[in-house]
């Protein structure tokens, strides 16, 4: 996979700002910054692309002009998020080398480095998920576990550390899944996180029942997969979405409850949302 080689950006009024993001998360970007002064009424929101975006498409979505230009062939994923602070997310904390020194105790640390895959923590959809899972192993044990769009694979780490049993995780992108598996290894998880190369739950690696399933993907990929990660939940399981805007809720819902299951409780960060359903069963 090559790195991104294309910056779309706008400046626009900072209480904007985080709508534009949240609009152009939707295009599937490698990387959504914010770049703000402190006391400058602006900010600058900037999306990075493997493949040159359609400018004008990105200004109807926003409702502002929006300018696309290459970018020099480096790792911009890399060098955007280096420095980031860590995370606090539930029981986790999820840092990156610059902060080994700084884990406090009492947390569980997962170590993610920047890197070509989606997940370092510092998105919302990804606190949140990592949240929702630290509050749903208050409750009970999971015995089989899937990350579904598994990214850097932190959420599979994160159930691996929490249960310290094996999880699988998989991705349609090859770098993501070599990714999860070189960060369950730095981890301390590596024979716990099985990590596969899959388009949705298409392949023989990931059939059967789970008692949790995550997928912090998209909206569109959420309502397209409903039937065949209903169809792989075992009798009360529960199944963890995020990777929607809040006003996307209803609509994702919409597509599981003809497959028996029930929303049990959501979980909201500024535009995003993560979504608790669960099928009925023993």
């Amino acid at each position: 996979m090559s790195p991104p080689l294309w910056k779309a950006s706008i400046t626009l009024e900072k209480t904007r700002a985080a709508d534009a993001s949240a609009a152009l998360e939707l295009t599937e970007p490698s990387a959504v910054l914010i770049h703000e002064e402190p006391f400058q009424p602006d900010a600058t929101v900037e999306a990075l692309y493997v493949e040159q975006p359609d400018a004008a498409f990105l200004s109807r979505l926003i409702g502002q002009t929006v300018t696309v230009e290459p970018l020099p062939d480096q790792d911009w994923i890399k060098l955007s998020q280096e420095g980031l602070p860590p995370v606090r997310a539930g029981r986790f904390f999820v840092y990156g080398a610059h902060d080994a020194g700084e884990v406090p105790p009492g947390v569980i640390p997962i170590r993610i480095e920047a890197g070509m895959a989606f997940g370092t923590g510092h998105h919302e959809t990804t606190a949140l998920c990592l949240a929702t899972l630290s509050d749903l192993a208050r409750r009970r044990r999971f015995a089989r576990v899937l990350d579904l769009g598994c990214g850097t694979g932190l959420l599979a780490i994160g159930a691996a550390k929490l249960w310290k049993q094996r999880v699988k995780a998989s991705d349609i992108d090859p770098v993501a899944v070599e990714v999860t598996r070189e960060n369950a290894v730095a981890n301390g998880v590596g024979p716990l996180v099985d990590a596969v190369t899959a388009e949705g739950l298409t392949s023989p690696a990931l059939a059967g029942r789970y008692d949790l399933i995550m997928a912090n993907i998209l909206a569109g990929p959420l309502t397209q997969l409903a039937p065949a990660i209903a169809h792989a939940l075992a009798p009360g399981a529960v199944l963890v979405l995020s990777g929607l805007l809040t006003w996307q809720e209803n609509l994702v819902v919409s597509f599981y409850v003809p497959h028996g299951l029930i929303l049990r409780s959501r979980r909201r960060d500024g535009p995003w949302s993560a979504l608790v359903l669960e099928r009925p069963g023993a």
